[in-house]
């Protein structure tokens, strides 16, 4: 059984509550805690108060949460900028902070990450075409475009030659 809260203040204090204990679990975007709260059925001018109240605070910071989902992916999950820009996309990020969160690491810094990133999976470089296709495929998958991920593999197979 729900109770339908009556007063105003006790139906934003409400909503409050939700967004902090959703906050004390993980970070979130402005964009996922007003869908959290709509799907809690907030009322939409109590989620506008407390989204605004909690990026006034510094608690919701777009910029910084894709800052760090970028730096973070990258180290820990060895993500490509396909892959990050496509997640915190779907998380609500625009596209202009998502730009400027990737925009720290050039074509060399994803080169030599994607070649790191291989020469993990596959220690030996692919023989044929079906390892080869393989080693294309998971650095896809990972978030590199496929004309960096094409380089990876040349340089990795350039490196074993030169040995």
């Amino acid at each position: 059984m729900t109770v339908r809260l009556e007063d105003p203040e006790l139906r934003l204090q409400h909503a409050r509550d939700i967004a902090w204990r959703a906050l004390n679990r993980r970070e979130r975007t402005v964009a996922e805690m007003a869908r959290l709260l709509a799907g809690k059925r907030v009322e939409p001018s109590a989620i506008d108060t407390v989204v605004a109240e909690l990026r006034e605070q510094g608690y919701l910071d777009d910029e910084s949460y894709a800052r760090r989902f970028a730096e973070d992916r990258r180290r820990l999950d060895a993500w490509g900028p396909d892959r990050i820009e496509r997640r915190l996309a779907s998380l609500g990020v625009s596209r202009e902070l998502i730009a400027a969160a990737l925009a720290d690491r050039g074509h060399e810094d994803e080169l030599t990450a994607a070649g790191e990133l291989l020469a993990r999976r596959f220690p030996d470089p692919p023989q044929t075409p079906r390892d080869r296709d393989r080693a294309l495929g998971m650095l896809v998958r990972k978030g590199y475009d496929l004309e960096l991920a094409y380089d990876a593999i040349r340089a990795l197979e350039r490196g074993v030659r030169e040995r």
